[in-house]
Formats: structure tokens, C-alpha cells, sequence
């Protein structure tokens, strides 16, 4: 820097010249460094607001909980088939007996650091609600998230065979199963927006998370999807475990007047 300055002077003050710069030349002069140092600036500017968005970008998206991988990692994208389906309402996709998957329904995924995976468009809420519960002193854990046809049908095929165990038919036991598991290609959670949430069996026990649950879940998105008053609607079981996301605005009106999300949808 010095050295720069003592060069600069030099050249200011050339001995060798006979003339001093005229006022026009010392005005050219003047504007020259102002239009330098006017774009030194600038650049500096931009520089410094690019890194600092690179910053704040970066710490929003850290995840802040270990319950999903240190990295989002996506997945390969999956194709479910049946039904066209527009993707502007995706959050409020009615998946059940009556309305198998949508065709060209597509989704990327989110796995968590326990080996389950979930729509990564729902990750930042379902973020943010565990972040909520444990600073109420619950630990939940995603118990099920995404799966895929095959998967369906093979919780589908035990659920059955587990019955028959009991000493049903394989009819009776079927009826039976298709009331806690959903038909392959009729599951939500082969959209990826359905996920069963359990204590993590350590620091919490399962009806303090579905307690808590039912009582602030709406408020980050997700709903009950299957209460025990809506079975005659729903065809399922009572699940307190399996929680839904449909968007705040959605969540909060189903809550507020006890719907599900078939009575919500009609």
C-alpha cells in the first residue's frame, strides 16, 4: 500500500516536467479517479451482498435437528400411476379407496438419517414440527414415511398373514388387514406426504406425541388423517400416528371444525 502511494506521488510530482497539468487536465484527472473509485465500490458492494445471501441461504437450509440426514439427499424421482392429477394443488392430493394414485404424479425425496424418506416439498415443516416438540420436551420419530407399490403390498401381504395366524380365513383376514392398510396404489404414503409418527421410545412415550399432535400439528400443515369418529368415511382405522400434510390454511379449517379431509375436499 505504501509503496503504491509513494509511486503515485512520484508521478504527480515528475520532477523531469517543466509544466504543471492546466485545470481542464487536473478536472479529467479528478473525475477519472471518481468514475475508479465509484466502480471499486460498486463492485465491492455486490461482492459483499452475494456472500452474504450465500451465508443467510445456507443457514436457513442446515437442517437443525438429526432426525434427517446432515445433507437433503433427493431421490430418484417416482412415477405413480392411475388418474390425471393437476400438480398446482399437490398438497391436497386425495388418495383412498375410491381414488387410487394420479397418473404422471411425480415426487422427490427427502431421506431421513433413520432410512425413511419423505416428499422433500413437505421436509421444511415437518422440520419445523420437531423442532416445536422438542422444545416442549417430546422426542418423535418419522416410524414410516414414503413407500413404494411394492413396499405397500408387502405391509399389505403380513398384515394378512398375521390374521391367518389368529386362525382367520384368508378372506376374513384380508377384510380385516384392509382396515389398518391401506390397498397397494390407494396409500398416502406412496405420495410421500403421509408419515407415522412414534415417540422415539427413550425420552418420550407415544401418547404424549399424539397428544401433542392433535393439538398443535395443524399449526406447521399436517392433520390426523384418519380420527376415530371418520372411520365410516375414511374406510381406516383409528390412527393416531399418521399425520397428513396439507398446507397451513387447509390444516387449521379441517381442525377448527372437525373434518377430515374427505368432508374437507367435498
Amino acid at each position: 500500500m505504501n509503496q503504491c502511494n509513494q509511486k503515485s506521488h512520484k508521478t504527480l510530482h515528475n520532477p523531469n516536467k517543466s509544466k504543471r497539468p492546466t485545470q481542464r487536465k487536473r478536472h479529467k484527472k479528478r473525475k477519472k479517479r471518481f468514475v475508479s473509485k465509484l466502480i471499486s465500490f460498486s463492485l465491492f458492494s455486490a461482492l459483499a451482498v452475494g456472500l452474504g445471501f450465500l451465508f443467510l441461504n445456507q443457514k436457513t437450509a442446515s437442517p437443525s435437528v438429526p432426525y434427517l440426514a446432515s445433507s437433503a439427499v433427493s431421490q430418484p424421482t417416482h412415477v405413480l400411476s392411475n388418474n390425471d392429477f393437476s400438480t398446482s394443488n399437490w398438497s391436497l392430493i386425495l388418495v383412498n379407496r375410491d381414488n387410487p394414485l394420479p397418473q404422471n404424479y411425480t415426487i422427490e425425496t427427502v431421506v431421513l438419517d433413520n432410512g425413511e424418506s419423505v416428499d422433500k416439498r413437505i421436509y421444511p415443516a415437518l422440520q419445523a414440527m420437531f423442532d416445536a416438540m422438542r422444545q416442549d420436551g417430546i422426542y418423535p420419530i418419522v416410524a414410516s414415511g414414503y413407500r413404494t407399490q411394492q413396499q405397500q403390498q408387502e405391509i399389505m401381504n403380513e398384515k394378512i398373514q398375521a390374521y391367518q395366524n389368529e386362525g382367520y380365513s384368508e378372506k376374513d383376514a384380508t377384510i380385516q388387514a384392509e382396515q389398518w392398510v391401506a390397498l397397494p396404489g390407494t396409500s398416502e404414503h406412496q405420495t410421500g406426504l403421509a408419515v407415522d409418527i412414534n415417540a422415539d421410545g427413550v425420552h418420550s412415550y407415544g401418547s404424549e406425541v399424539y397428544d401433542w399432535l392433535s393439538e398443535y400439528a395443524h399449526e406447521y400443515g399436517f392433520i390426523k388423517r384418519y380420527p376415530a369418529d371418520k372411520t365410516d368415511i375414511t374406510g381406516i382405522s383409528n390412527e393416531p400416528w399418521h399425520y397428513r400434510y396439507v398446507g397451513v390454511s387447509a390444516a387449521s379449517e379441517i381442525k377448527t371444525k372437525g373434518l377430515c379431509l374427505e368432508e374437507y375436499l367435498s
